[in-house]
C-alpha cells in the first residue's frame, strides 16, 4: 500500500494544494459582503470539498484502473441511466434539467459521464494494441459511444457539458493512432457542419427564436445569437461578458489587492464564486495573478502528460490524454467567456470554481492518473 502511494505525482498534489488555497481566498472574496446565510461557509465548505477530494485521490491511486477498465459498459450504462433519470425525476429550473438535489447537496450526472465516457473511449480504443483505428469498427463506435450521451445532455439542456464531451473524444482520437485522412474527414465535417448551423441560425433567426421562447429555452438564443451576433444582442444577453472584461481590465498588472475589488462593475456579474471566478483573479491580483493560476495550471497539465508518455498501457495514457482533454478544454472556455472570446456556458474553472460535484469528479480523475502510474509494471500488463 505505502509503495503505491508513494509512486504519487508529488509536484501535482502540491499544485493541488495550491489551487485549494487560490480557491478558498477567491470563494472567501467573492462572498464576503453577501448577507445570505446559503453564502456564508462556502470557503469553509471549500476547504471540506477538498479534503474529501484528497481522500478520494488516495482511494483511487491505491485500486488498481485496469479493474475499472474491465466493466467500462457498467460504468457507461450507470451514466446514460442518471442522465435519462434527469428527464423523470427532475423538474425543469430555469429551463434546464441538470441536477439531482439531494437536501442540502446537488449532483450533477453530466459531470460524471464526462469520466464514464473517457474509460469507455479508453478501453474502445485500447482493443487495437497501437495499431491504426478503423473508421467503421473503431472511430464509428466511439463516435456512437459518445453520442448518446451528447445528446442527452443536449436536451437537458447543458451547452457546456455536451460541449466537452465532443473535445474529449476529438483528443482522445488525436493520440489513438488516428489515420490523416480520418482526421481531414472529420475536421471537414466539423467545420462544414458549424458553416451549416451559422447558416441556418441567420436563414430562420425568427423562426428558431419564437420556437425557443415557446419552449422556456430562450436563454439559448441569447447565448448564441450573442455569439454570432455580438453587435445585435440585447443588453442584458452582454452585459455579463462586458463587465466581466471591464472589471478583469480594471486590475491592471498587480489588481487592486484581496477583498478590494468590489467594483460596481463585478456587481452585475453572477456567479464569482463559480462560473465566473475569474474575474475575481483579475480584479483583485491583476495580470500578475491571473499568469500565476495559469502557469500552475501549465505544470499540472505538463504532468500529466508526462505521466501519459512514461505509461506502458496504452488504455491508461489514454485516459490521461481524456482527463488532460476535459481540463484543458474547461480552462480555455472558462477563461475565455470572460474575455469574450468564448459563448457563455455554465462550465466551471477546474479546482478554482466553487462547487462540489466539479471539484470530486475533478479529484477523482486525479485519482485515477496516480492509479494509472502507480500500477504501472512493465511486465504486467494485462490483456487488452
Amino acid at each position: 500500500m505505502l509503495n503505491r502511494l508513494k509512486k504519487m505525482d508529488w509536484m501535482m498534489l502540491g499544485i493541488l494544494l495550491m489551487f485549494m488555497g487560490i480557491s478558498t481566498i477567491l470563494v472567501r472574496s467573492a462572498t464576503h459582503n453577501n448577507p445570505l446565510p446559503a453564502y456564508q461557509n462556502m470557503d469553509f465548505m471549500t476547504l471540506v470539498f477538498y479534503g474529501l477530494g484528497f481522500a478520494v485521490i488516495i482511494l483511487f491511486t491505491l485500486i488498481d484502473y485496469r479493474l475499472i477498465l474491465k466493466i467500462w459498459y457498467a460504468w457507461y450504462g450507470i451514466g446514460i441511466v442518471m442522465l435519462l433519470l434527469i428527464f423523470v425525476l427532475v423538474e425543469p429550473k430555469n429551463g434546464a434539467r441538470s441536477w439531482f438535489d439531494l437536501g442540502s447537496l446537488s449532483f450533477q450526472p453530466a459531470e460524471i459521464m464526462k469520466l464514464f465516457l473517457i474509460i469507455a473511449i479508453a478501453a474502445l480504443m485500447g482493443r487495437r494494441q497501437g495499431d491504426p483505428l478503423r473508421m467503421r469498427s473503431d472511430v464509428m463506435v466511439v463516435a456512437a459511444v459518445a453520442f448518446v450521451p451528447f445528446v442527452l445532455v443536449m436536451l437537458q439542456p447543458d451547452l457546456g457539458n455536451a460541449m466537452i464531451y465532443i473535445f474529449i473524444v476529438l483528443g482522445m482520437l488525436w493520440i489513438g493512432n488516428v489515420r490523416y485522412s480520418y482526421v481531414l474527414i472529420g475536421l471537414t465535417a466539423v467545420v462544414g457542419g458549424l458553416l451549416l448551423f451559422v447558416t441556418l441560425f441567420n436563414s430562420y433567426n425568427d423562426e428558431i427564436k419564437t420556437y425557443l421562447k415557446e419552449h422556456d429555452l430562450g436563454h439559448w438564443y441569447e447565448r448564441i445569437n450573442t455569439y454570432i451576433h455580438p453587435e445585435e444582442a440585447s443588453a442584458d444577453a452582454r452585459r455579463q461578458s462586458e463587465y466581466a472584461m471591464i472589471a478583469i481590465g480594471s486590475g491592471g498588472l498587480a489588481g487592486d489587492g484581496y477583498l478590494q475589488g468590489e467594483s460596481k462593475n463585478r456587481k452585475f456579474i453572477p456567479y464569482t464564486y463559480s462560473d465566473s471566478i475569474f474575474v475575481v483573479i483579475g480584479e483583485e491580483f491583476g495580470f500578475q495573478g491571473s499568469a500565476l493560476l495559469l502557469l500552475l495550471y501549465f505544470l499540472f497539465i505538463y504532468r500529466m502528460i508526462l505521466i501519459a508518455y512514461q505509461c506502458y498501457d496504452r488504455r491508461g495514457s489514454f485516459i490521461i490524454i481524456g482527463i488532460a482533454t476535459m481540463m484543458v478544454f474547461q480552462i480555455f472556455q472558462n477563461i475565455g467567456m470572460m474575455l469574450g472570446i468564448m459563448p457563455i456556458t455554465g462550465i466551471t474553472l477546474p479546482f478554482i470554481s466553487y462547487g462540489g460535484t466539479s471539484l470530486l469528479l475533478n479529484m477523482l480523475s486525479i485519482g485515477l492518473i496516480f492509479s494509472i502510474k502507480a500500477h504501472q509494471e512493465k511486465y504486467q500488463v494485462d490483456d487488452q
